[in-house]
């Protein structure tokens, strides 16, 4: 059965990253990138890494993805403007595809299994624990600054990211919560006593 489900989810994953090169509608080629993810993750749960399955489903499919999608869907992006240059750099394009393609095969000669492999990455670190829980154990005992070290350096990239970007424009009226909380009721309304049938 887990040879089955093995060809099941690698030959759809082959056809659906092969369907996101050449679909002619970005929106289709979102959609069986998704689909290439989901069979991706199939094959993680198959070799016993439930972890990196569900990461792939929740950031890749539930993050970039679908953020890639709507990207897509709301910009009006002139595609036929983009595939000008196409020809222009077919050549240095075939050429680097062929080099990568001769990486690959070289790679795929010269790969060997060991034999203690598929049983040694089904197993868990350690016994009576699942894959995520030894993962998290050993990330938050003997790992655990360089875990918080690596969150710190994608927070401050995050921090870094946002105050690049971030341009105050003074024609663009902006909230302030310190001076709305300071107000009073004299600043902001002012009571005139009208005569009666005199109007304003």
């Amino acid at each position: 059965m887990a040879t089955a489900f093995f060809y099941l989810f690698s030959t759809v994953l082959i056809a659906s990253a092969f369907a996101v090169i050449v679909a002619r509608n970005p929106v289709h080629s979102v959609l069986f990138l998704i689909l290439a993810f989901v069979n991706g993750a199939g094959l993680f749960l198959l070799a016993g890494a439930e972890f990196l399955a569900m990461i792939l489903i929740v950031v890749y499919v539930g993050a970039v993805a679908v953020l890639f999608l709507f990207v897509v869907m709301m910009l009006d992006v002139d595609f036929a403007e983009l595939k000008q240059g196409f020809a222009k750099y077919l050549p240095v394009g075939l050429g680097v595809g062929a080099v990568v393609l001769a990486e690959l095969g070289f790679v795929a000669i010269g790969w060997q299994t060991a034999p203690s492999a598929h049983g040694a990455a089904a197993a868990p670190i350690t016994a009576g624990l699942s894959n995520t829980a030894a993962l998290g154990q050993v990330l938050y005992t003997k790992y655990f600054l360089f875990f918080q070290a690596s969150a710190l350096v994608l927070l401050t990239a995050m921090i870094g990211a946002i105050v690049l970007t971030l341009h105050h424009r003074p024609s663009v009226k902006r909230q302030n919560i310190a001076e709305q909380n300071a107000r009073t009721r004299e600043n902001v309304i002012e009571i005139k006593k009208v005569p009666s049938r005199a109007g304003i």
